[in-house]
């Protein structure tokens, strides 16, 4: 019984396929260039075409549930998978785009077999040894970035969870360290935690008005 040919690339016409049958295809994705707090994450994976994974898409056109059924699958059924990640410390030493692109190249090096090409949600891609080449959503159009868009994406809420059990008062169960009301209440009212990211706006101004503070009550004591 012949098996039914998959479409590894529903979103991708044959005529746009910069790479041939020959090449080992990865897809690459991140999650949490946005948010206040918490890493930024990246994964890779090579899908295997005789183990398809029905309903990969962005993982942000999923639920939670849902993503939460396909990551296992993804990691049981990939030919290969990694997830890497650059902590809030790279982010403010070399901002977040640089550390989104780390995070990227360090998941795609991870991978436990060798990719000759690196499909890129986005429009740039991460300098490394790897041949690479960006796809604007590509996480709809290339079933292995919407595969590592779930993988990220599932790691890094795993980890906003652990967070949250590190620092309970800002919530980060449930907003995952975006910019939320909630978020911004609590950032207010606690201050900034070692989880966030000084170099993003919200936090540095919470920051400069907290050292502000500090400084005119000193100038007030010398007086």
């Amino acid at each position: 019984m012949r098996k039914k040919k998959v479409n590894l690339y529903p979103g991708l016409p044959p005529r746009l396929r910069p790479f041939t049958e020959l090449d080992i295809v990865c897809g690459v994705d991140e999650a949490g260039r946005g948010p206040l707090a918490g890493p930024v994450f990246a994964a890779a994976v090579i899908l295997d075409p005789l183990r398809p994974i029905e309903g990969l898409r962005d993982s942000k056109k999923l639920s939670e549930a849902r993503r939460d059924e396909l990551a296992p699958l993804i990691r049981e059924h990939a030919l290969a998978w990694a997830i890497a990640e650059c902590s809030c410390e790279e982010i403010d030493s070399i901002n977040i785009l640089q550390a989104t692109m780390l995070a990227m190249r360090r998941a795609v090096e991870a991978l436990q077999t060798a990719p000759t090409l690196a499909l890129i949600d986005g429009n740039r891609c991460p300098q490394m040894d790897v041949r690479a080449h960006a796809i604007v959503e590509g996480d709809d159009k290339v079933n292995a970035i919407s595969a590592a868009s779930i993988l990220a994406k599932t790691a890094r809420d795993a980890a906003l969870v652990r967070l949250h059990d590190l620092y309970p008062q800002y919530g980060f169960d449930q907003h995952k360290g975006y910019g939320t009301p909630l978020h911004l209440e609590r950032l207010r009212l606690h201050g900034p935690s070692p989880a966030h990211r000084r170099s993003f706006a919200p936090v540095r101004n919470l920051l400069q008005v907290d050292l502000f503070a500090e400084l005119s009550g000193q100038m007030i004591e010398t007086a």
